[in-house]
């Protein structure tokens, strides 16, 4: 039974690993192939004028729910695949952290926050990288996805119905 769990463990550390990995590769790279020398040499230019940096956070929306509310009177495809794209993308995390933390050691403030600062960390990314701009809607929506995400793990060990992931130690070979 050890080396069920340690197989299930391994698994779900291994998917996170390439869910974190597509993730970057969304946001970072910007669907492009995962190039360390493209991002430093990215680094090297925000590093030497960082004009970059300020433009980035310019360009940016600091202001709480101005693009949420902007594309919802707007409601262009474009606009609602980035307003649905932001949360969904952190559904999956906020799910590997509700399995990852199954002895409820993680509550939903937790979940929260460990989803804004991944989305933070990202965000910023952006900016040190000169690759995007900072939104801080983008937090907000990452932020909920990962709460969905979270709540849905709870939602389906709440009914008594254990994500087969979670109990797949249990199940008779």
């Amino acid at each position: 039974m050890e080396q069920k769990n340690g197989y299930k463990d391994f698994m779900v550390h291994l998917l996170f690993a390439v869910y974190i990995y597509g993730l970057f590769k969304v946001i970072l790279f910007k669907f492009r192939a995962v190039d360390p020398s493209w991002l430093w040499q990215h680094l090297k230019l925000s590093l030497s004028s960082p004009l970059y940096i300020v433009q980035g956070l310019q360009d940016g929306n600091l202001t709480p729910f101005k693009e949420i509310s902007r594309t919802l009177h707007v409601l262009t495809n474009h606009d609602l695949i980035n307003l649905f794209g932001n949360i969904a993308i952190f559904i999956p995390f906020g799910i590997f952290i509700g399995v990852m933390f199954n002895n409820k050691s993680l509550s939903f403030t937790g979940a929260f926050a460990c989803s804004f600062a991944l989305s933070l960390c990202l965000e910023s990314a952006q900016i040190v990288f000169a690759i995007g701009s900072f939104d801080v809607d983008d937090l907000i929506l990452n932020s909920g996805g990962g709460l969905i995400g979270f709540a849905a793990v709870h939602f389906v060990k709440w009914m008594g119905r254990t994500p087969s992931i979670v109990q797949a130690s249990d199940r008779p070979i």
